[in-house]
């Protein structure tokens, strides 16, 4: 594990290891997001085409520096080989064949650095009939099945933008895959190549949905299936407001308390996966739902055993009680950002600040590399004279 050059404000259970992240889109720096979060020091190599004066600080690529390299120069090449030969871990989210084709593929980069974790994100996998073919996070959890079981009854189904695929599938499997090959070369001292496809990921997240299937205790049919929005104890209801409160009350003794704080006495809790049922009683829960405001029903119902939560927005997420006093938000710049996950008790992670600007650290990651402030100035000239 590489210990030179880390940054200073570095720490976290990860500080001492240097990452290299080829800059991409979604999943990929995300996961360098997650590691750099947990004190790992984060490199992007951006494009030089990617340089814009006044650019955005981007949220995921806090906790990083950005350097700015063409890589189809040999001087950029140069500077890419001296950083990765001080790296622990390549973090790349291009089709397959890309790294190859521009020189840094996994066995050219193992050749000079043959500890170096090699993480490849895409969507359909290295391999595959779809493995060339283009796609985006709908596309992929489709694949899987899992897009379907978000149907509700006799209506399309509908599933978070690329929480569940880029996000899920695709960079927490890529960065537990690199952790997990962090772990495994301490003993073998041979880095290794990882194929983080989002449709693996997904399949993978979909465990317990199949395990449940196994068992007959999932349905396909939407309408005997509690968890797509039939029943009358796990559902999203309208208040009298126009807001929104979500039930999740499963299990028998918490359906038992939901019905009692609901004042639906008359209603016999053994009867609770009678399908047939579901229609009539679930029209009552949304009539007496609506008769009161979501600050009601928190009022009433928040803190119990009945599995209860508002629907919040992004804006009123930050705000709540539970989620100000745990610090599951953090402000930075005057914009929200969602804290480091999860948590340490020894090793906390970095406290979250702005993303960089593309190319920033440029001169002084040059200059660590061992070029002199004249090479850096004529390297920056010719990188950027297209610009």
């Amino acid at each position: 594990m590489n210990t030179t050059s880390a940054s200073p404000s570095s720490h976290g259970p990860l500080t001492g290891i240097r990452v290299i992240e080829f800059a991409g889109i979604g999943p990929g720096p995300f996961a360098g997001m997650m590691l750099a979060d947990m004190g790992a020091e984060v490199i992007v190599i951006e494009r030089c085409s990617d340089i814009r004066p006044n650019s955005p600080r981007v949220a995921m690529n806090r906790g990083k520096r950005s350097i700015a390299l063409d890589l189809k120069t040999d001087s950029g090449r140069d500077a890419a080989w001296r950083l990765l030969a001080t790296a622990d871990v390549l973090i790349e989210g291009f089709r397959p064949g890309v790294m190859e084709r521009l020189g840094f593929g996994p066995d050219a980069v193992h050749a000079r650095n043959a500890k170096l974790i090699y993480g490849r994100m895409t969507g359909w996998g290295q391999t595959g009939p779809l493995a060339q073919a283009a796609g985006h996070d709908i596309n992929y959890v489709a694949l899987t099945g899992v897009l379907d079981i978000s149907a509700r009854p006799g209506q399309l189904p509908v599933i978070p933008p690329s929480i569940v695929g880029d996000m899920g599938g695709g960079a927490m499997f890529l960065a537990f895959g690199i952790v997990c090959a962090l772990l495994e070369t301490r003993q073998s001292g041979k880095g290794q190549v990882i194929d983080a496809s989002i449709v693996d990921g997904v399949a993978a997240l979909s465990a317990l949905v199949h395990t449940l299937r196994g068992v007959e205790f999932w349905r396909d049919d939407p309408e005997h299936n509690f968890f797509l929005n039939t029943s009358p104890f796990y559902e999203v209801f309208e208040c009298a407001d126009g807001l929104a409160i979500t039930l999740g009350a499963i299990e028998p003794q918490f359906y038992a308390e939901l019905l009692q704080r609901l004042g639906l006495s008359d209603v016999d809790p053994i009867h609770q996966y009678d399908s047939r049922q579901w229609p009539l009683l679930k029209a009552r829960v949304a009539a007496l739902i609506k008769t009161r405001s979501r600050d009601e029903w928190c009022a009433l119902l928040e803190g119990s055993d009945v599995c209860f939560a508002p629907v919040l927005s992004l804006e009123q997420a930050p705000r709540h009680p539970h989620n100000a006093e745990r610090g599951v938000f953090v402000e930075v710049n005057g914009k929200q950002q969602p804290a480091p996950a999860p948590r340490f008790s020894r090793t906390p992670a970095r406290p979250p600040g702005a993303g960089t600007h593309a190319g920033e650290d440029t001169d002084a990651i040059l200059a660590e590399l061992g070029y002199d402030a004249e090479h850096i100035v004529r390297l920056r000239n010719m990188q950027y004279a297209s610009l």
